[in-house]
């Protein structure tokens, strides 16, 4: 027997009685699912699997994280046309998926500025995987160097450049017919310094993801069922964000990180990052990454020193997203 599943992953629905035995479900070329009697789908036990599923959050929202998918799609709903600030990164890479499924390709649009903190091999896996989900995408050029009171990374750094990019989508509403815009906010980012939401807020950008209660690691979870490639990849935060606050920020230490870092990248480790202190690099990786940086340390020092750095140092600690903000304090020396 055969029977004809609608509704995707989100939201299975059988056009006719499915016999009771176990079944397993095959991607048809035009992306819907047919089910063939046989043993027991590695889809479907997947899916149950990951519905048992619970993400500890500390006594907070803990709602299936196929339940919040669903929210998303229901706000994207009520949005009509969409832009979407698209980086290629684990979030928003989700938040375009669900623009795609709510919406369909003909009322979304992916944007992504392209702009000297952002790397190259960013901007073309942006390209590759907006391409592979079928969105309509645009390329924006944008310069963050060039926004007044950026290039002095004052704490308020994010503030400035989130403002300006969503002043550039702004023009998409007015030019083109589109209602709203939304990013790849998650609940994850509201307990951290995040000037770029302030700038969110004034201009009425919608953060879906957060708004349905999603945390990264339901967001990786949803990613990895929906076949996204995304849904292993390391963090991505700009490149400014290695250089600590209160130094200028300038073309040539965005350079030396960028090349810094795919250096290291090179040698296999995915999650790095290179803080600069001046002539210092000071460089995170996981715990598990560190004998390997280790036993590349000549190579990696040597390289690193071609770039134009004086010293070149590894972090005990490890890597962890936002670390520069350890140097943020009240004036009561409360660490942020």
């Amino acid at each position: 027997m055969m029977a004809r599943v609608q509704g995707g992953l989100s939201g299975l629905k059988w056009s006719s009685a499915p016999d009771r035995k176990a079944v397993r479900l095959l991607t048809s070329s035009a992306g819907n699912a047919v089910c063939a009697c046989g043993a027991v789908v590695a889809e479907q036990r997947e899916r149950a699997d990951f519905t048992r599923a619970r993400t500890s959050t500390g006594g907070r929202d803990e709602a299936v994280p196929l339940t919040k998918y669903e929210k998303v799609k229901d706000i994207m709903r009520g949005m009509d046309r969409v832009v979407v600030a698209f980086s290629g990164g684990v979030d928003s890479t989700l938040l375009l998926k669900a623009a795609l499924d709510a919406l369909g390709p003909d009322r979304v649009l992916a944007v992504t500025a392209d702009s000297e903190t952002y790397p190259t091999r960013e901007m073309e896996e942006a390209v590759k995987i907006a391409g592979q989900l079928g969105a309509r995408h645009r390329v924006i050029r944008t310069s963050e160097l060039d926004i007044p009171g950026y290039k002095e990374n004052t704490p308020s750094r994010c503030y400035f450049c989130k403002q300006n990019l969503f002043q550039h989508l702004q023009e998409f509403i007015r030019k083109e017919g589109y209602t709203h815009i939304v990013y790849g906010l998650i609940m994850d980012d509201m307990g951290e310094h995040r000037p770029g939401y302030k700038a969110a807020v004034e201009q009425g950008v919608r953060g879906p993801l957060q708004e349905a209660g999603l945390y990264k690691q339901e967001i990786r979870e949803l990613s990895r069922m929906m076949g996204l490639p995304t849904w292993d990849k390391p963090s991505f935060a700009c490149l400014s964000s290695r250089i600590a606050y209160g130094e200028m920020i300038t073309q040539e230490k965005l350079t030396r990180v960028e090349r810094a870092e795919s250096f290291i990248m090179s040698l296999g480790i995915r999650q790095v990052r290179v803080r600069t202190h001046d002539n210092i690099a000071r460089i995170e990786v996981e715990p598990d990454d560190m004998p390997k940086l280790l036993s590349r340390r000549e190579e990696v020092a040597n390289a690193l020193a071609s770039y134009g750095y004086t010293f070149v140092t590894m972090d005990l600690g490890g890597y962890k997203s936002g670390n520069l903000n350890k140097m943020l304090a009240d004036r009561n020396g409360v660490r942020v």
